[in-house]
Formats: C-alpha cells, sequence, structure tokens
C-alpha cells in the first residue's frame, strides 16, 4: 500500500519518461499485505463472552436481538449490519443497521463520558435489508439498502429528525458509503458479483439532494490508473447502474468502504480481496489478497466491512472465514485482532470506533444460534495504538 514509506514502482512498458519536466512513473505499488506479528501481540484464550482479544483488552455485551439494551426498554433489531459513532458531548452514540428484509432500518445506542449506557432508540424504519452505509462529515448516518434498485436514506444518529431518502445517489445494490471532504463526494459499494464502485457528487456539499452519480472506469488488472464517468440514469431503470458505462470496472461483491488521507480503501468479498485508490494519483492497487499471501494461511477471508484509525491501522472484519477481525498496519502486516468462538454460522459486522479512539464497537449478525434474532452486539475496550 502506498502508506508504506518504501514502494515497489511499477514502471509502464519498463521504462520511464519525462512529460513535461514530471518523471512519469506511470503508478507506484506497494505488495500486498501479508501476515506477520500485529502491533497488539498475540490472542488470548476466549473470555466469558467468547470474544478471544490481546493482552490489555477487554470485551463487554451491548445489546441483544430481541431483547432490552440494558438500562432501556427499547428492544434491540434483529440482524445487527453496518454501524458507526458520534459524539455526543462528553459521549458519544453508536448506530447499528438491521439487515432484514423487510422492515431493515436502523436504531442507536446512547453512551455517557464514562461509556455506561443511557438510551437507544430507532432511527430509521419501513426499509429494506440496511446493510453497511457511512458516516457523513455533517454527523448524519447514510443507512444503504442491499437490495435490487436498492436507496441510500440519511438518518439522524440523534432520532430527532425523520430520515430523508436520497434517491440522487442512485439505486442498485448499495452496500457502504464513505464520505471524503476533500474531494466533497461520497463514495459507494455494490454488493453485486459484477458490481461497480461509485462516486455521488453533490451539487452542494453537505446536502444530498442534488448531484450527480459517477462510476469508476478502469482496465481489467488489478492496479492501474482510473477515471470517473457520469452514469446516466442513476435511477437504475429499466438498465442497471452497473451496465450503463462502457469500460466501467467490476469488482466481486463490493462490501465496507473507509476514506482517511487522500485514499479510500474498499472491500470485495467474492475474491477477498481489500482494494485501495490513490486519490492524488488516480491510481488503484491491491492492499490485500489472500490469493497473493506468500507463506502460511492467509488470515483474513470472507472481507467485509472495513473501518480505520488514526495510526493508520484498517480493522477489516470477516463474514465467514474464522469469525476475526484482522489489523491491516501502514507497514503492510496483517494479523488477526480478535476472534469470536462459537459462532460459526454468523459474520462481523458494524466495526466503528468511539469518538476517542478507545472503544471498538461491532456485531456478530447472528450470534450463537445462527438466527437474524441471535444477533449480539459488542464492545472492546483498550490500548489501542493512536
Amino acid at each position: 500500500m502506498e502508506r508504506r514509506t518504501l514502494l515497489r514502482a511499477a514502471v509502464l512498458g519498463g521504462s520511464s519518461a519525462v512529460l513535461g519536466g514530471t518523471l512519469w512513473r506511470g503508478a507506484a505499488y506497494a505488495a500486498p499485505a501479508q501476515p506477520g506479528t500485529g502491533p497488539y501481540g498475540a490472542l488470548g484464550a476466549a473470555d466469558a463472552n467468547g470474544v478471544r482479544l490481546p493482552a490489555g483488552f477487554t470485551s463487554r455485551v451491548i445489546a441483544r436481538s430481541g431483547q432490552p439494551v440494558a438500562g432501556t426498554s427499547y428492544t434491540w433489531h434483529n440482524a445487527p449490519d453496518g454501524g458507526a459513532c458520534y459524539a455526543d458531548g462528553s459521549g458519544w452514540i453508536y448506530v447499528s443497521n438491521s439487515e432484514i428484509n423487510p422492515s431493515g432500518g436502523a436504531s442507536a445506542v446512547r453512551f455517557s463520558s464514562a461509556g455506561a449506557i443511557t438510551g437507544a432508540y430507532r432511527v430509521l424504519s419501513g426499509t429494506r435489508q440496511n446493510c453497511a452505509g457511512g458516516r457523513t462529515p455533517w454527523n448524519t448516518w447514510l443507512s444503504c439498502e442491499e437490495v435490487s434498485l436498492g436507496y441510500v436514506y440519511e438518518t439522524d444518529p440523534w432520532g430527532v429528525n425523520a430520515a430523508v431518502r436520497r434517491d440522487a445517489m442512485g439505486r442498485f445494490k448499495h452496500e457502504a458509503a464513505a464520505a471524503d471532504p476533500v474531494r466533497k463526494v461520497v463514495y459507494l459499494t455494490e454488493d453485486e458479483t459484477n458490481g461497480c464502485f461509485y462516486r455521488f457528487v453533490p451539487t452542494t456539499w453537505g446536502s444530498l439532494s442534488a448531484g450527480t452519480l459517477q462510476v469508476l472506469v478502469a482496465g481489467n488488472a488489478t492496479s492501474g490508473s482510473f477515471t470517473w464517468a457520469n452514469v446516466p440514469d442513476p435511477d437504475g431503470s429499466p438498465t442497471t447502474t452497473r451496465t450503463q458505462v462502457s469500460g466501467a470496472k467490476k469488482f466481486d461483491g463490493g462490501e465496507g468502504c473507509h476514506y482517511a488521507d487522500d485514499t479510500v480503501w474498499f472491500t470485495t468479498k467474492g475474491d477477498n480481496r481489500v482494494w485501495q485508490l490513490n486519490l492524488t494519483t488516480s491510481t488503484y492497487e491491491l492492499a490485500y489478497d489472500d490469493s497473493l499471501v506468500t507463506s502460511g494461511t492467509a488470515p483474513l477471508t470472507g472481507v467485509d466491512n472495513i473501518t480505520g484509525t488514526a495510526s493508520g491501522d484498517l480493522f477489516v472484519a470477516e463474514d465467514g472465514g474464522n469469525m476475526e477481525i484482522c489489523v491491516i498496519t501502514p507497514d503492510d502486516v496483517i494479523a488477526p485482532f480478535l476472534r469470536l468462538e462459537g459462532q460459526s454460522g454468523s459474520e462481523i459486522t458494524g466495526p466503528a470506533f468511539s469518538p476517542d479512539g478507545t472503544r471498538l464497537y461491532f456485531s456478530s449478525q447472528r450470534g450463537t444460534s445462527g438466527s437474524s434474532s441471535g444477533g449480539i452486539t459488542y464492545e472492546v475496550k483498550g490500548p489501542f495504538r493512536a
């Protein structure tokens, strides 16, 4: 990945050329992440919640599907999925989607400055199979429908303002979203075996009511340069958005998406890859590919939701696999950070850090039962790297 100090230069055509006084190398790429010793050390034995963690970390259960959230009368939703955290005075809020069709929606849990649960409530209702989504810089939650011709709903994590359907962001099998405040766009993944990667360019930054939907155009290789092209008909009918633009690059099952420092990462579950778009150079590459692990067993399979920290670490959740969240460090080492025991029929969803970076929230969508009614939402607290 380009976050490394040393890069492996890929020179197109085996040579370089000087264009307009600038050395043109084509693109500079780094080898995908490889297994190694992670920054937090080995996983310990499973705790009382069935979570294996490195030394110094602890877990607690925040909520269970079908049961009242502790200290509240609010019943937690089934199949908890994508999530995000928001500062709330001296405390914070964790928002979580419900991947149920129909009546998906999203809920929220509010915490005090000490981490005590002070409330829980609904923020979105009457939608379908809300899978992942993304946080906006103006503190709303984009909840995405993972269904054919699905919508994006902009919701209020405080539950005060009514959710608004954002038709201009396109109708397709939405998965995740990530806002880029530098370029003033929102990136979007599509959960199809021949899905695309999109960006939405709002007419006015801070409002998603109008704008232009674009699709990434690139070659068939796993690295190279890319451009953006307008999607002529964002409503996806009668022609799906992913088939409207010639040259649109196809991805095998788009999942999580995360933006930081002029880079956007997203995952594809069909081929167990983490992709990296280098936005300042308009190039793309693989940050991780389980088939390119050069020694030992690939630590990350079933790639799904992704988030990151201020230190530059990426945290990637598994849908299946060993039911782990793995960490990819800025020096391209990948290692397990945590593992859930006895939940092989589930998937890990919704990883998100509290505003101060000391607590990680996530869910096991189907828990120990393997049913959407058995979801469990967790908090892990410990010495995360700043």
